[in-house]
């Protein structure tokens, strides 16, 4: 064992990426498998790895952890990235369930039929410039500094700066009505261990395509 946390999850975004963004914004190495068969998904749950039957599994100081919040929760208090206190907790997790649930939107899409592709593409734009990034925009303004939270880098800057890269892919004029949200996008793209993610040859997963859309239904599939 390498000491490095050991990701257990296929090779592409889902619900790893926001783990993957995290441990790569904290500086942290970590190791990956990708599960590419049915047979490698059911020997997990068979071994007992997967305690409610799900990935991803994160291997992390001797646990083997399961739930993608629960993860998350534990890397963010780990490494410092997850305020002072809990009321800076709090809001904390309050963004980053905003945009858990924009993410999800997200995740969800290449998997649409499709006759709803171009509907929940529609969805999508709809949620970010109407519901999502106005409340970041605006809590960047009235807080008036460079973070969410306190004036200190956190889970939360972490989970908006994926969620704004990843909208910006389908809809890359998305942020034009958003100043705070050019200049937060800008700062947190230059931070070193950020700047470092979104090099190539990265960890950072490309976004889903066919290849990966068929592989997921293949491991998965009941």
């Amino acid at each position: 064992m390498s000491g490095k946390p050991r990701l257990t999850y296929l090779n592409g975004r889902g619900r790893m990426e926001p783990i993957r963004w995290l441990l790569a914004a904290a500086g942290v190495e970590f190791e990956e498998v990708f599960l590419q068969t049915k047979e490698q998904y059911d020997k997990l749950i068979k071994d007992g790895l997967l305690l409610f039957q799900q990935v991803p599994l994160v291997e992390i100081d001797g646990m083997k952890m399961v739930q993608t919040r629960a993860i998350l929760s534990y890397i963010a208090g780990k490494y410092n990235l997850y305020g002072k206190d809990l009321k800076e907790r709090a809001l904390i997790d309050m963004y980053v369930e905003g945009i858990s649930d924009l993410m999800q939107m997200i995740l969800m899409f290449p998997f649409s039929p499709p006759d709803a592709k171009e509907k929940n593409l529609d969805s999508i734009k709809e949620r970010a410039t109407n519901r999502y990034f106005p409340v970041f925009e605006k809590v960047l303004k009235q807080h008036g500094q460079d973070f969410l939270v306190g004036n200190k880098f956190s889970w939360a800057d972490v989970q908006l700066i994926e969620a704004i890269l990843a909208v910006e892919e389908k809809f890359p004029a998305v942020l034009s009505g958003f100043p705070q949200l050019q200049a937060f996008k800008t700062k947190m793209s230059n931070m070193p261990t950020i700047k470092k993610f979104l090099q190539p040859g990265s960890p950072r997963k490309p976004p889903p395509d066919d290849h990966y859309v068929e592989t997921v239904l293949k491991v998965f599939k009941r």
